[in-house]
């Protein structure tokens, strides 16, 4: 790779919604690569509780004083997504070894389709290794406080949706 050429990574997900796990992983990848783009990725066989622009306007808000964190939404292969953009590595986390063989499999899937992208893994904070978008939802629909897990802003959002508590 060339040296003046700024190194680019690519962060997907569904991100729905947000949790703390990802504002770490991203964080951290902003001072690890020059530019990340948090790649929202849509799904049409999914109920998302947030819309893709909703998750958007989320992110944008969490990480607008990080000039090298873009948002933008993909459908279609990740690795296609991440080539079209020039991307030299797509960050996955890793929160615990259940997740790892899915992660791997994916990952090498990846590589066999291009091998120019890398995957790196990173681990949230231990805090959060526990944490998915799935289980702060359950908690949140249940009644459960959801403080610390996510940033205000996904909890507020959370509140104006008007979920019921079971």
């Amino acid at each position: 790779m060339e040296s003046n050429r700024s190194r680019l990574a690519v962060y997907p997900g569904s991100f729905d919604p947000l949790t703390n796990g990802h504002v770490d992983i991203i964080e951290r990848g902003a001072r690890l690569f020059d530019r990340i783009v948090i790649a929202i990725l849509v799904n049409l066989d999914k109920q998302p509780l947030f819309s893709p622009e909703e998750r958007k306007d989320i992110l944008r808000e969490v990480f607008r004083s990080k000039p090298n964190v873009e948002i933008e939404t993909f459908n279609g292969l990740l690795v296609d997504y991440a080539e079209d953009r020039k991307a030299d590595v797509i960050v996955r986390g890793l929160r615990a070894i259940s997740d790892f063989e899915y992660e791997m499999q994916m990952a090498l899937m990846n590589r066999r389709l291009n091998r120019e992208i890398e995957t790196v893994f990173m681990m949230p904070d231990e805090r959060y290794t526990y944490l998915s978008s799935r289980l702060a939802k359950e908690v949140f629909a249940l009644g459960g406080s959801i403080s610390g897990l996510v940033p205000e802003l996904v909890e507020s959002r959370l509140r104006s949706k008007n979920i019921q508590h079971n």
